[in-house]
């Protein structure tokens, strides 16, 4: 990490992002996530779902994926500022975990109208 004030080329902005991702990755919660959207890929390569569904399921991969990061940036960061319990802080966490199942929630839906159809042959 760069001092203050001091710029970061775009190289090294994405080198840091990926980082990232590898830190987030190492959560259990990712992990499975990670697992679900495999298995989402494996199902649209099956079923030859159509352009329009291929744009669904990865925009449901990331934002999930993506959400999860997110989460795991507030977790870590309170972390880093509360040592005893506060009620914020146990806030803080439960509002950024509710943001990943509101997603999870949300692509699970859209999982669901792609392949159930497809499964049960409808």
């Amino acid at each position: 990490m760069k001092p203050s004030g001091e710029k970061t080329n775009f190289a090294e902005s994405f080198a840091h992002a990926f980082d990232g991702i590898k830190a987030a990755a190492k959560g259990r919660n990712f992990r499975i996530q990670a697992a679900v959207a495999l298995v989402a890929i494996v199902l649209g390569l099956i079923f030859r779902v159509s352009a329009i569904e291929w744009l669904a399921i990865i925009f449901c991969i990331g934002a999930v994926l993506g959400a999860e990061c997110i989460n795991t940036a507030v977790e870590d960061m309170v972390d880093l500022s509360v040592k005893t319990f506060h009620p914020q802080a146990k806030r803080a966490k439960d509002v950024a975990a509710g943001g990943v199942l509101v997603f999870s929630a949300a692509s699970l839906i859209i999982g669901m109208i792609i392949f159930i159809p497809k499964i049960f042959g409808f």
